[in-house]
């Protein structure tokens, strides 16, 4: 059914089958009074802004008796047939009570409830606790406000007795006030109090402010969105008005593969490297033996690191063959005996330790290898190069927030004449401003293989301090020299996390929410591989 209004407020009165609108300027007259049509809710909406511009969609649910989601819905079917109306969003907000207010209005606090519970002999505190609902609130609350007084020579219990003669409640009162007025006028502060204790709630609304548009009729037709067969054939096509075609419109998006995080900055590293005239390393060896992950880095066969607390054992192959024996015999005199100005660290150093399977803990490894074959052709003179990689190394940690068992190592090696642990610093800074991270820290450590070395911190903003993102330094000679490498020349080196830095670029401040079951997969989704633009 619809309606006509000539004014913006009336108050709907049914009798009969006719909707009466009563001006509340004259309570003693009917202003206008039309009979409620049958077109629907979207057709009592035309009529209404037929006589008045600028109707608030609340306005007229209330005006109407109607649900306000109903009216909203029936704006957005007048939205669909073009400039017909136009609707601005506004937001709308009051206070209301809650349930538990509701019972405040009505019966008084729950302080003023307890008070007026007790006689004026007196009453134990237990029986009167057991006795009204919300007691232990009207207790607190009427202890403070020293409505009440505790006695506690009594023989079966603390008793309560009446402090004061009289009280005012004032807590009813205000939310008598907030019922009535929907909070206005009534002090914020007081508000928020009333809000602590669950007695209102503030409730918000969006709703639209709607005006007349262009093409504004009362006796607007659905347009048709399909042309089917059989209006062709019948010619029926020709007596119907079709909704035009949004050539603009983007459609549904086509659907696509999606890049994870640790893709998206895996590539960004990648880019970097071969942008610095790095050469990328093949890493395509999960499986190590335990000479080239750790006796060819001068890590000795006793270090706590190669024990079951750190490192993966493999079962089946246990044991590694094919080694460089002259090469392997060069790591052994240099762990047990000392060489190269070292001396060692006087042990017996034993070959089935080095035969041992690991999952690999480092990339390190690939660079070992690549350093020795580096030293296997310089029959042509020493050629400088710049190595990276990028790939799953595996360490037996405990899981927490910023630590996982497997994880991705990125590794670079710089070879060539008389570098220093500067070269390093600015390459390392060179790199990471190049990935949009400029906090670094550089912090001295101790590693087998590197002298000097360093740890390289980032600040993370999410978790609001710094950390580790990576080790570095430069390749002692007890790792090079047996190799076959010029004494003069020297290898910086570092391994950094793939983790931590796209923990920091995407503000992620728990690891396992970047990968495993606790991801967050629509920011998977909001990385597509590719995207399709006109």
């Amino acid at each position: 059914m619809s309606i006509l209004f000539a004014q913006a407020q009336y108050v709907p009165v049914t009798c009969s089958r006719v909707l009466c609108l009563r001006s509340p300027e004259n309570e003693s007259s009917f202003h206008e009074c039309f009979i409620m049509a049958a077109e629907g809710v979207d057709a009592t909406i035309l009529q209404l802004l037929q006589d008045n511009d600028g109707l608030d969609t609340k306005d007229i649910a209330r005006q109407l008796g109607k649900d306000h989601q109903l009216i909203v819905g029936a704006v957005k079917s007048l939205q669909s047939l073009g400039d017909v109306i136009t609707a601005e969003q506004r937001v709308s907000k009051w206070w209301e009570l809650t349930g538990e207010g509701r019972q405040v209005a009505e019966n008084g606090s729950h302080e003023a409830v307890l008070y007026r519970a007790i006689p004026p002999e007196g009453v134990l505190q237990k029986q009167l606790m057991e006795s009204i609902p919300n007691a232990k609130v009207g207790f607190s609350n009427a202890m403070k406000k020293k409505w009440i007084q505790m006695d506690k020579t009594g023989a079966n219990g603390p008793v309560l007795k009446q402090a004061v003669s009289a009280i005012e409640d004032e807590v009813q009162k205000t939310v008598q006030d907030i019922a009535a007025n929907q909070g206005e006028g009534v002090d914020n502060k007081v508000k928020q109090e009333m809000k602590k204790r669950k007695l209102i709630q503030e409730v918000t609304m969006n709703s639209f402010v709607l005006k007349k548009g262009s093409g504004f009729s009362t006796s607007v037709t659905k347009l048709d969105t399909d042309l089917t067969p059989e209006m062709i054939s019948s010619g029926l096509w020709k007596e119907k008005k079709f909704k035009p075609y949004n050539f603009d419109a983007l459609g549904v998006p086509p659907t696509s593969g999606h890049l994870h995080p640790l893709l998206k900055v895996r590539a960004q590293f990648r880019q970097i490297f071969l942008e610095m005239g790095f050469t990328e390393m093949k890493t395509n060896n999960y499986i190590e033996s335990s000479f080239w992950n750790f006796d060819t880095l001068f890590v000795p066969q006793q270090h706590p690191a190669r024990d079951e607390h750190d490192t993966f054992f493999i079962k089946d192959p246990m044991y590694a063959q094919g080694f460089p024996e002259e090469y392997m015999e060069k790591v052994k005199t240099v762990h047990s005996k000392g060489g190269f100005g070292s001396q060692g660290y006087q042990y017996e150093w034993k070959r089935e330790e080095a035969q041992k399977n690991v999952l690999r803990t480092h990339t390190t490894a690939v660079s070992a290898r690549m350093l020795y074959q580096l030293a296997q052709q310089q029959k042509d003179g020493f050629k400088p190069v710049k190595l990276f990689s990028i790939d799953r190394v595996f360490r037996n940690e405990t899981l927490d927030a910023t630590h996982l068992a497997e994880f991705n190592q990125i590794e670079g090696v710089v070879a060539d004449y008389n570098l220093t642990l500067g070269d390093l610093m600015g390459v390392l800074h060179a790199f990471f401003k190049k990935l949009g991270i400029e906090k670094l820290r550089f912090k001295p450590a101790y590693n087998p293989y590197t002298e000097p070395s360093m740890e390289v911190f980032s600040y993370h903003e999410g978790l609001q301090k710094w950390v580790e993102i990576g080790n570095s330094g430069v390749f002692r000679p007890e790792m090079l020299l047996p190799m076959g490498l010029p004494e003069d020349i020297s290898v910086i080196a570092w391994g950094l996390s793939l983790e931590r830095p796209t923990m920091i670029k995407y503000g992620i401040d728990n690891i396992r929410e970047l990968v495993g079951h606790k991801i967050n997969l629509q920011m998977v989704y909001d990385n597509p591989i590719c995207q399709l633009t006109s």
